[in-house]
């Protein structure tokens, strides 16, 4: 098994026994980048689970003393590359308490998101991922919105295309969507 340290912990990318999986809690920051038509969404999987893979949006934990429009900015800049103006990030749209099981632990986190709408689609560069990042993400896309609830491997949230027509209703803002769970191997 690999393990990956970070700043403020190490992950093991093994299965460990649903009933033994630790449990973290954390505040995280989601961006929906989109051009009104597409959404670009990052495929991440689960090692512990060979042949898991689903969508997700650029986003990650906030870090102590950041806001979540200052995470939200620089998980952008370090998973897509691009430098944004937090000015331009629309919202929080709305907030979520996620549970995301996974075969290695259970992650528990607020989730603010915000809408980024851009001209165009551009080249994703993603020079800022972490280690952890860098062994989970495989790849990212320009998806149609509008076929996003057809797709053989997940998307979350599910909920894309409400959180963008969200962007154009600041007086709904935040929206609340309650708590879900998003996992590869169930919580519950």
């Amino acid at each position: 098994p690999r393990a990956v340290s970070g700043p403020f912990r190490t992950r093991r990318f093994h299965p460990v026994a649903p009933e033994l999986r630790p449990r973290r809690h954390r505040q995280a920051a989601r961006v929906v980048i989109t051009d009104s038509e597409r959404v670009l969404l990052l495929a991440d999987t689960d090692p512990g689970l060979p042949g898991s893979r689903w969508w997700v949006t650029p986003g990650g934990g906030i870090d102590p003393g950041e806001s979540p429009r200052e995470a939200a900015v620089r998980e952008v800049a370090e998973e897509t590359g691009l430098s944004v103006a937090p000015e331009l990030l629309r919202g929080p749209v709305a907030v979520r308490t996620v549970v995301h099981g996974y075969s290695d632990q259970v992650l528990s986190q607020q989730e603010s998101f915000f809408v980024l709408l851009v001209e165009e689609v551009f080249e994703v560069q993603p020079a800022g991922l972490t280690p952890d990042e860098q062994i989970t993400l495989d790849g990212w896309d320009w998806l149609p919105l509008a076929g996003l609830t057809g797709m053989a491997e997940p998307v979350w949230p599910a909920n894309l295309p409400e959180l963008v027509a969200l962007a154009t209703r600041p007086e709904a803002w935040p929206t609340d969507l309650g708590m879900i769970e998003e996992s590869t191997l169930p919580v519950r």
